[in-house]
Protein backbone atom coordinates (compact mmCIF):
# COMPACT_ATOMS: atom_id res chain seq x y z
CA UNK A 1 0.00 0.00 0.00
CA UNK A 2 1.09 3.47 -0.54
CA UNK A 3 1.82 5.81 1.75
CA UNK A 4 -0.46 9.08 1.97
CA UNK A 5 1.87 12.30 1.39
CA UNK A 6 1.93 15.26 3.42
CA UNK A 7 0.39 17.47 0.45
CA UNK A 8 -2.61 14.72 0.55
CA UNK A 9 -2.73 14.63 3.78
CA UNK A 10 -3.33 18.12 3.58
CA UNK A 11 -5.54 17.99 0.58
CA UNK A 12 -7.60 15.67 2.76
CA UNK A 13 -7.92 17.71 5.99
CA UNK A 14 -9.16 20.78 4.30
CA UNK A 15 -11.71 18.65 2.40
CA UNK A 16 -13.56 17.07 5.35
CA UNK A 17 -13.42 20.73 7.05
CA UNK A 18 -15.02 22.07 3.84
CA UNK A 19 -17.83 19.34 3.69
CA UNK A 20 -18.07 19.41 7.35
CA UNK A 21 -18.88 23.31 6.97
CA UNK A 22 -21.31 22.65 4.42
CA UNK A 23 -22.86 20.11 6.62
CA UNK A 24 -22.86 22.25 8.82
CA UNK A 25 -24.53 25.04 7.10
CA UNK A 26 -26.56 23.10 5.21
CA UNK A 27 -28.15 21.33 8.18
CA UNK A 28 -28.21 24.27 10.23
CA UNK A 29 -29.90 26.48 7.54
CA UNK A 30 -32.67 23.85 7.85
CA UNK A 31 -32.55 23.59 11.52
CA UNK A 32 -32.98 27.28 11.64
CA UNK A 33 -35.78 27.36 9.55
CA UNK A 34 -37.63 25.23 11.46
CA UNK A 35 -36.93 26.95 14.83
CA UNK A 36 -37.97 30.22 12.96
CA UNK A 37 -41.58 28.76 11.50
CA UNK A 38 -41.76 27.41 15.46
CA UNK A 39 -41.26 30.80 16.43
CA UNK A 40 -43.70 32.62 13.82
CA UNK A 41 -46.18 30.22 14.84
CA UNK A 42 -45.63 30.36 18.85
CA UNK A 43 -45.61 34.44 18.10
CA UNK A 44 -48.79 33.78 16.03
CA UNK A 45 -50.60 31.99 19.04
CA UNK A 46 -49.24 34.84 21.54
CA UNK A 47 -50.88 37.54 19.18
CA UNK A 48 -53.88 35.89 18.99
CA UNK A 49 -54.25 34.96 23.05
CA UNK A 50 -53.94 38.67 22.91
CA UNK A 51 -56.74 39.98 20.90
CA UNK A 52 -59.00 37.11 22.49
CA UNK A 53 -57.76 38.31 26.26
CA UNK A 54 -58.73 42.46 24.88
CA UNK A 55 -61.96 40.99 23.39
CA UNK A 56 -63.24 39.39 26.91
CA UNK A 57 -61.87 42.24 28.74
CA UNK A 58 -64.05 45.01 26.67
CA UNK A 59 -67.09 42.22 27.31
CA UNK A 60 -66.23 42.25 30.94
CA UNK A 61 -66.01 45.83 30.69
CA UNK A 62 -69.88 46.07 28.60
CA UNK A 63 -71.13 44.11 31.65
CA UNK A 64 -69.37 46.34 34.20
CA UNK A 65 -71.23 49.10 32.92
CA UNK A 66 -74.23 47.70 32.34
CA UNK A 67 -74.23 46.26 35.57
CA UNK A 68 -73.26 49.68 37.02
CA UNK A 69 -75.90 51.29 35.04
CA UNK A 70 -78.49 49.21 36.24
CA UNK A 71 -77.74 50.04 39.95
CA UNK A 72 -77.73 53.75 39.46
CA UNK A 73 -81.55 53.39 37.53
CA UNK A 74 -83.54 51.28 40.13
CA UNK A 75 -86.43 51.56 37.64
CA UNK A 76 -88.36 49.12 35.91
CA UNK A 77 -90.75 50.78 33.65
CA UNK A 78 -92.87 47.71 33.17
CA UNK A 79 -93.55 47.24 36.98
CA UNK A 80 -94.84 50.66 37.14
CA UNK A 81 -98.53 51.51 36.76
CA UNK A 82 -99.27 53.86 33.85
CA UNK A 83 -100.47 57.08 36.54
CA UNK A 84 -97.33 56.27 38.70
CA UNK A 85 -95.05 56.86 35.63
CA UNK A 86 -95.87 59.40 34.04
CA UNK A 87 -96.04 61.27 37.96
CA UNK A 88 -92.66 59.90 38.19
CA UNK A 89 -91.47 60.79 35.17
CA UNK A 90 -92.40 64.24 35.90
CA UNK A 91 -90.87 64.42 38.99
CA UNK A 92 -87.60 62.90 37.81
CA UNK A 93 -87.20 65.78 35.15
CA UNK A 94 -88.21 68.60 38.03
CA UNK A 95 -85.57 67.47 40.09
CA UNK A 96 -83.14 67.46 37.36
CA UNK A 97 -83.88 70.32 36.10
CA UNK A 98 -83.56 72.24 39.35
CA UNK A 99 -80.32 70.34 40.26
CA UNK A 100 -78.69 71.03 36.98
CA UNK A 101 -79.48 75.26 37.29
CA UNK A 102 -82.49 75.09 35.29
CA UNK A 103 -85.61 77.08 36.22
CA UNK A 104 -88.77 75.15 35.19
CA UNK A 105 -91.78 77.48 34.47
CA UNK A 106 -95.38 75.86 33.75
CA UNK A 107 -95.73 71.99 32.99
CA UNK A 108 -98.84 70.98 30.86
CA UNK A 109 -99.41 67.29 30.81
CA UNK A 110 -101.86 65.61 28.21
CA UNK A 111 -102.97 62.36 27.83
CA UNK A 112 -101.78 60.80 24.47
CA UNK A 113 -102.86 59.67 21.32
CA UNK A 114 -103.63 55.53 22.79
CA UNK A 115 -103.20 54.83 19.11
CA UNK A 116 -99.49 56.29 18.92
CA UNK A 117 -98.22 53.67 21.75
CA UNK A 118 -97.86 56.44 24.37
CA UNK A 119 -98.90 57.55 28.12
CA UNK A 120 -98.83 61.38 28.34
CA UNK A 121 -97.35 64.10 26.72
CA UNK A 122 -95.32 67.31 28.67
CA UNK A 123 -95.05 70.31 27.45
CA UNK A 124 -92.79 72.69 29.65
CA UNK A 125 -90.74 75.83 29.83
CA UNK A 126 -86.93 76.31 31.38
CA UNK A 127 -84.97 78.98 31.64
CA UNK A 128 -81.48 78.97 32.38
CA UNK A 129 -77.77 79.61 31.29
CA UNK A 130 -76.82 77.87 27.75
CA UNK A 131 -74.81 75.52 29.82
CA UNK A 132 -77.09 74.37 32.38
CA UNK A 133 -79.62 73.95 29.60
CA UNK A 134 -77.38 72.12 27.62
CA UNK A 135 -77.09 69.69 30.58
CA UNK A 136 -80.04 69.06 31.42
CA UNK A 137 -81.38 68.18 28.14
CA UNK A 138 -78.20 65.60 28.04
CA UNK A 139 -79.53 64.48 31.24
CA UNK A 140 -83.03 63.62 30.17
CA UNK A 141 -82.23 60.49 28.55
CA UNK A 142 -80.66 58.84 31.72
CA UNK A 143 -83.68 59.05 33.67
CA UNK A 144 -84.27 55.65 32.82
CA UNK A 145 -87.92 56.89 32.04
CA UNK A 146 -89.29 56.35 28.42
CA UNK A 147 -88.90 59.79 27.08
CA UNK A 148 -88.91 61.26 23.81
CA UNK A 149 -87.99 64.51 23.50
CA UNK A 150 -90.88 65.08 19.96
CA UNK A 151 -89.88 68.92 20.09
CA UNK A 152 -87.67 71.24 21.05
CA UNK A 153 -87.48 75.61 20.58
CA UNK A 154 -84.50 77.08 22.43
CA UNK A 155 -84.90 81.18 22.05
CA UNK A 156 -82.25 83.50 23.60
CA UNK A 157 -83.55 85.88 26.38
CA UNK A 158 -81.98 89.57 25.16
CA UNK A 159 -82.78 90.69 28.00
CA UNK A 160 -80.13 88.70 30.17
CA UNK A 161 -76.54 87.84 28.02
CA UNK A 162 -76.04 84.27 28.19
CA UNK A 163 -79.69 83.00 29.34
CA UNK A 164 -81.40 80.67 27.24
CA UNK A 165 -85.59 80.07 27.46
CA UNK A 166 -86.33 76.29 26.36
CA UNK A 167 -89.86 75.11 24.51
CA UNK A 168 -89.77 71.29 25.56
CA UNK A 169 -92.39 68.60 24.18
CA UNK A 170 -91.82 65.21 25.74
CA UNK A 171 -93.53 62.24 24.79
CA UNK A 172 -93.47 59.24 27.54
CA UNK A 173 -94.17 55.96 25.98
CA UNK A 174 -96.17 53.43 27.03
CA UNK A 175 -94.17 49.79 27.52
CA UNK A 176 -97.29 47.75 27.35
CA UNK A 177 -98.10 48.74 23.73
CA UNK A 178 -94.36 48.49 22.78
CA UNK A 179 -94.05 44.95 24.75
CA UNK A 180 -97.09 43.64 22.40
CA UNK A 181 -95.50 44.71 19.54
CA UNK A 182 -91.86 43.55 19.63
CA UNK A 183 -93.13 39.31 20.38
CA UNK A 184 -95.69 39.94 17.16
CA UNK A 185 -92.61 41.09 15.34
Amino acid sequence: MRTVTEREKRTIRIAVIAITVYLILFCGLRLWQRLEARRAEYQKLVKDAQRLKQDVQRYENKVLLLEKLKGSVPLEPSQLSRVALVAEASAAIQRVATTGGVQLGPIRESSARSSARELASMQLEGFGPVPAMMTFLHRLETLGYPLILDALQINSEPTKPGMVKATLTIVILDFDQWKKEARNA
